[in-house]
């Protein structure tokens, strides 16, 4: 008997390999220029529920986004990239401490434009691997669009057992979304739950109709989160004014208080109207190899290191 458990996952491990092809293929298609920015930073974008490693006096990154937004700033409309990103404390079925980011970042486009992009994205690589379609977990999922598209609203109406803004007043959000409204999305087809409160997205611009709302998705396949979208906030102030609304409600659950990116937040002005998208490699190897564990697409977890 083979003792390694890499023997055991071969097969879904060149899978992940046809899958990242795939990705750079069709970004590369499309115009977009792969890039590479470093994983060990000054300060991270700070997030209430998010903890960042530290190293060596720096963090290990969260996503690569302040690197990718400042390219933005610079000039650069059409980025991707394919990176190591850093979680303390996240691990089970679903999560790794260290994962496998692709972001992209699409210069004069918004939240809406990156729905379409993701469709595309997924079938494109579901056509390459020369599958008929994705089956999970016994479940067949219609990949055909559009897609359907669910507002957090309607999702905790529909879902929830408190209303959004009883969950927002109980700091309950994150719990009734987790446990009870995630389980239930995505199930047959993929779904965009969009339109979160703008207190839940602080990297993200406001509706223009509706300031309490942020122009921001996740799409569900199967129950699983894949991805994360904003339209991108190119306001300096708010976002100053909103990393310090994050920081001082990390200090009031006596989380450790991150310094300010200072250097993102000099570019933000220069940063033309964009949007992007951070989407999870590990969990959609997971959909194409029909892996109901994070473990069965990586080489190494960390209880092996």
């Amino acid at each position: 008997m083979n003792p390694y458990r890499q023997s055991r996952i071969r097969r879904q491990l060149e899978i992940r390999a046809q899958v990242l092809r795939a990705v750079r293929a069709f970004f590369q298609n499309a115009g977009y220029l792969e890039v590479e920015t470093p994983v060990r930073i000054p300060a991270p974008a700070p997030e209430a529920h998010i903890e960042v490693p530290p190293a060596g006096g720096w963090f290990l990154q969260a996503s690569p986004e302040l690197c990718m937004k400042r390219l933005l700033a610079a000039g650069y409309d059409k980025i991707f990239q394919i990176c190591p990103s850093f979680r303390a404390g996240e691990r089970g079925d679903r999560h790794l401490p260290e994962m496998t980011l692709l972001e992209w970042y699409t210069a004069h486009a918004d939240y809406l434009d990156m729905m379409t992009q993701c469709e595309q994205l997924i079938n494109y690589i579901v056509n390459c691997l020369g599958l008929p379609g994705l089956h999970y977990q016994g479940s067949v999922i219609d990949l055909k669009g559009p897609w359907p598209r669910l507002t957090i609203a309607e999702a905790f109406a529909r879902f929830g057992s408190l209303s959004v803004s009883r969950a927002l007043e109980t700091g309950r959000f994150d719990e009734i979304l987790g446990l009870e409204i995630e389980p239930a999305l995505g199930t047959g087809r993929p779904v965009f739950l969009y339109d979160y409160p703008v207190q839940c997205a602080a990297l993200a611009r406001r509706k223009p109709a509706d300031p309490d709302i942020a122009e921001r998705f996740e799409l569900y396949i199967a129950g699983l989160e894949l991805c994360n979208t904003f339209s991108e906030l190119t306001d300096p102030v708010e976002q100053r004014a909103r990393f310090e609304q994050v920081l001082s409600q990390r200090a009031v659950d006596g989380k450790p208080r991150y310094p300010q990116p200072e250097t993102f937040l000099a570019a933000v002005a220069d940063m033309p109207a964009a949007a992007g998208t951070a989407l999870g490699i590990d969990r959609l190897v997971m959909l194409v190899a029909d892996a109901a564990r994070i473990d069965e697409v990586v080489s190494f977890i960390p209880e092996e290191l």
